[in-house]
């Protein structure tokens, strides 16, 4: 897809030194006011001014990216930090107007305060004044995470949508579950060495759980992420206890179990060693990896009853099970890994296609399937929270590498690099990292 325009303003630079002084700041009778322009389908135009300070450029870049990567916005390039803000000027909107910005972000970084003001140039107002609380080491993950939570809130006032800047990914690389921000940094180890596959966040982002091998066969942890602290899932002990998943309210965990002759799927309380509850009956089929649906009531999941791979949808008690995806009795037929989009819209998973797997959407309505991938094998599509963007693996640069795509405009970008990644999981929203 071609991205949004650029547009140049280095020769303008001089003409926009702008800033809000006092009097703007005192300004907050405006807040939760968003930008209520019609687009006809065009992104606004943004323009973040500089900010000044110790870490103001790395700080404006944080916010440009988060941005642009929402796909909702056109962030008009400020070059190296050229358009400048100097308190005590007037917001020249006309100008502003002229060079097709919407909106104009002004940011001011202090110790452990930054101090955002959202202008709406067709208005020539402040839509938004908000302070946001920052810690004073810059560049920590904690300073970061702090910025995505303003972005999501600059985000949500141009186009009254929030964005999904602040959360994190979980991932697989060699045999360690990892996380990174959504933008491609900060990448981290959250398990030590060995094999852990299928993570999954808590909805509070406070704990992940995922599965990992052991000598009496594979076992479900819960690890917490404030404190270090793993506990294992002693719900049904030895075999195969796989592809872990949280319920939307982080009571309970859905999880895939079998001993010698098939899978099924269980529910077991998260935080306790109460007794699991056996949701599936597979009778010696394979019946694997679950995903909620946003109400908690249902569970959409992989079974083999019809011959092959299908994704099922049941209620969480195991009751009222329907295929899902269409019935294929073709000899390749293979559909898995489905997802639950955040708004119950739709199902995405992987379908094996001309003998590659590619990354597929099913709406629960009226069961329309919509190919979203071909460049490659992509499979494990996982869902952020705004149900727009979803990030999957992809052997398209000749590794396995998570990419982010946009459903809506089909932007792809690539998020991981380096060694091999897979088996991805967006998070909810995060106020601060664990």
């Amino acid at each position: 897809m071609m991205r949004a325009r650029w547009i140049p303003l280095v020769a303008v630079a001089t003409m926009a030194t702008v800033v809000i002084g006092a009097s703007a700041r005192a300004q907050d009778t405006t807040r939760g006011v968003r930008i209520g322009l019609g687009y006809a389908g065009t992104k606004p135009g943004v323009l973040v001014l500089a900010i000044l300070g110790v870490g103001g450029d790395s700080a404006r870049a944080i916010i440009e990216r988060d941005l642009d990567y929402g796909d909702r916005v056109a962030v008009i390039s400020n070059t190296n930090g050229t358009i400048g803000s100097n308190a005590g000027a007037t917001v020249n909107y006309g100008l502003f107007a002229k060079l097709g910005a919407a909106a104009v972000v002004q940011c001011f970084l202090g110790p452990s305060t930054l101090h955002v003001i959202v202008h709406d140039v067709a208005q020539s107002r402040v839509a938004q004044a908000r302070d946001f609380v920052v810690p004073a080491t810059t560049n920590s993950p904690e300073w970061r995470m702090a910025l995505h939570n303003a972005s999501d809130e600059i985000e949500r006032v141009i186009t009254g949508v929030r964005g999904v800047s602040a959360t994190r990914i979980a991932f697989v690389r060699d045999g360690q579950i990892y996380a990174i921000d959504q933008d491609g940094e900060g990448s981290r180890a959250l398990t030590g060495p060995g094999l852990a596959l299928s993570p999954a966040w808590h909805p509070t982002g406070r704990y992940v759980t995922y599965s990992i091998s052991t000598p009496k066969g594979w076992d479900v942890m819960v690890k917490d992420l404030s404190t270090g602290t793993v506990r294992a899932l002693v719900a049904t002990p030895g075999g195969l206890n796989t592809t872990p998943l949280f319920s939307p309210d982080g009571n309970t965990i859905a999880y895939t179990h079998g001993l010698e002759s098939g899978t099924d799927l269980y529910i077991a309380p998260a935080f306790s060693n109460e007794g699991a509850r056996q949701i599936t009956v597979g009778r010696g089929t394979d019946n694997t990896q679950p995903t909620y649906s946003p109400d908690g009531h249902r569970l959409a999941f992989t079974s083999g009853r019809s011959g092959h791979p299908e994704v099922y949808i049941t209620d969480v008690d195991g009751t009222d099970a329907e295929l899902l995806t269409p019935l294929d009795f073709e000899e390749q037929a293979y559909r898995c890994s489905p997802d639950w989009s955040p708004d119950g819209r739709v199902v995405a998973f992987q379908a094996r296609v001309a003998g590659q797997f590619q990354v597929m959407t099913i709406t629960l309505r009226d069961r329309v399937v919509k190919q979203l991938t071909s460049d490659g094998i992509n499979t494990d599509p996982s869902w952020a929270p705004d149900a727009r963007h979803l990030v999957f693996t992809s052997t398209r640069t000749g590794v396995e590498q998570l990419f982010v795509l946009d459903v809506e405009s089909g932007r792809t970008r690539q998020l991981t690099h380096g060694n091999a990644a897979r088996l991805a999981a967006w998070s909810r929203p995060l106020t601060r990292l664990p």
